[in-house]
């Protein structure tokens, strides 16, 4: 598949509200076509290829600042979730856990099946920002190939360079509280590890929500690393998403539809 089409497909299948977060890949695909349509004159005169060259850097650069502000505005938030989830865990088991100031079976399950659900929305949505950052590297990477194939061109390697050290493209924070969530789950729910099945009336995802957009990231995220045999400077690292009993136990036993 084309990645124009594949990244059609990943914004419908994950959240249709960040379209316009995404590359605009449609229209820097269009000025690499009308760029190498007019080739640059011999006599160093300044050209309408020129012109339109400036023109394609200008965009990309913008598309960089489009890519760092919304992811930085995410991780910031999923800092500040992070925390919240745990005063809550913490408060709940101070509370109404077993040594508790004033235990109660039932208000601790109810909470902790609140608590747990919005884990696990936690969880997919920082899967699908890690997704959003490996769809946008990606896309560069392909445009500015398909840029300098076309025009003969040199831009691919030096952007590149300055691509891997934007914001967007570090994740390491937010694979970080992925991890740490997980741990979170497999301690809130020891039967994890035969799957979550059993806790699929505590821990309630929404056939619409934001699960079946996490499973659809993660088989793209996979699908993006299998794209190529060989690894180079343009090439996304390893996924670094373990393959937990927490992720796996939901995607095989989920009834919820992938696209």
């Amino acid at each position: 598949m084309k990645f124009g089409k594949r990244l059609k497909q990943q914004i419908q299948e994950t959240l249709p509200g960040w379209r316009d977060k995404f590359l605009s890949y449609k229209d820097l695909k269009k000025l690499v076509r009308l760029i190498s349509s007019a080739p640059p004159l011999l006599n160093g005169s300044t050209t309408e290829y020129e012109k339109t060259e400036a023109g394609f850097v200008y965009l990309l650069n913008n598309e960089i600042e489009k890519f760092n502000a919304f992811f930085m505005e995410q991780e910031e938030d999923f800092i500040i979730l992070h925390k919240e989830l745990q005063q809550r865990i913490n408060r709940v088991m101070q509370e109404w856990g077993p040594n508790g100031t004033q235990p109660s079976d039932t208000d601790y399950k109810d909470e902790m099946a609140r608590i747990g659900k919005d884990i696990v929305d936690f969880h997919g949505e920082m899967v699908l920002i890690i997704n959003y950052s490996n769809i946008n590297f990606t896309g560069l990477a392909k445009i500015l190939k398909k840029y300098d194939k076309q025009t003969g061109g040199l831009l691919r390697s030096p952007f590149i360079q300055k691509v891997l050290q934007q914001p967007f493209f570090t994740t390491d924070l937010i694979s970080k509280l992925v991890k740490e969530c997980e741990s979170t789950v497999d301690a809130l729910f020891p039967e994890t590890k035969e799957g979550l099945r059993g806790e699929t009336e505590m821990i309630t995802v929404a056939g619409e929500g934001i699960f079946r957009n996490t499973v659809a990231a993660l088989l793209t995220m996979k699908e993006i690393r299998r794209g190529s045999s060989t690894y180079s400077q343009f090439s996304l690292p390893p996924l670094n998403l373990p393959e937990t009993d927490f992720i796996q136990s939901f995607q095989l036993n989920s009834p919820i539809p992938i696209i």
